[in-house]
């Protein structure tokens, strides 16, 4: 327990320095580590103790995808990298 608890903690901090500078609408956890239950609301939790703001309320949420978000994406680009069909799609939404 006191494992998990001290990677909950510096992941609190590590994300805390990416809010402070950045202030992003959201932060969206992925790959392994992201499937262990309570992650988002324990790190959420913590954070509040190290933002420089009197609260803390940037939503931290698991990729919807889970640990396999990076690999549909990586494949979803795929055939644009190769100039396909996607390529023209790509060019329409951007």
């Amino acid at each position: 327990m006191a494992t998990r608890e001290r990677y909950e903690d510096r992941l609190a901090r590590a994300l805390t320095s990416v809010v402070n500078v950045l202030d992003p609408h959201a932060i969206v956890l992925g790959g392994g580590v992201s499937n262990l239950p309570g992650l988002a609301q324990a790190v959420t939790a913590r954070m509040g103790a190290y933002v420089f703001s009197d609260t803390f309320d940037t939503p931290i949420r698991i990729a919807r995808h889970g640990d396999s978000s990076g690999v549909r994406g990586a494949a979803w680009l795929w055939p644009i990298a190769l100039g396909g069909a996607r390529a023209e799609d790509a060019k329409r939404l951007a």
